[in-house]
């Protein structure tokens, strides 16, 4: 059952991208993360510090029109989905989802597309308008809790 694990403001798209950097430091292979929020919430920003974090200097524009963008870390595969264009669930096997769950870490802006094919183990990263900031709620069960409270598995 997934929990509230941490709860941050954001006042800015670089206090996003802050977030992001941090969860980077506790990804592996195989790890799913949801990026959830209306439009302009911050979803990119978040996953763009991530990638940075992860890839100095890298490049990283928005999946919207190619709906997915790879990157080569050091220990991973990263895959960068924006799902908001998805027509149904079954378009994202055409993406190559397969491989990015076999060796990769996946983030996924837009998660509600493939709701059926999520199991409940993802990270999910919950992004909200709050006055000029937002307000950036990471939910997961108990194995994501431990990790990104630095607990070993």
């Amino acid at each position: 059952m997934n929990r509230i694990i941490k709860t941050v403001q954001a006042a800015d798209a670089e206090e996003m991208a802050a977030q992001g950097a941090w969860l980077a430091g506790h990804l592996r292979p195989g790890d799913i993360v949801l990026l959830k929020g209306n439009l302009g919430a911050g979803k990119t920003s978040f996953a763009r510090g991530l990638i940075q974090a992860l890839l100095e200097d890298a490049e990283v524009p928005s999946p919207t029109f190619t709906l997915v963008q790879t990157y080569s870390a050091k220990d991973f595969e990263i895959w960068h989905f924006d799902l908001y264009r998805l027509q149904n669930e079954s378009e994202i096997w055409e993406l190559g989802i397969e491989e990015a769950l076999e060796n990769g870490v996946c983030l996924i802006e837009w998660p509600q597309s493939i709701a059926g094919l999520l199991s409940g183990a993802e990270l999910e990263i919950v992004l909200r308008f709050s006055g000029k900031g937002r307000v950036v709620k990471f939910n997961g069960d108990e194995k994501w809790e431990a990790r990104l409270n630095g607990k070993p598995d």
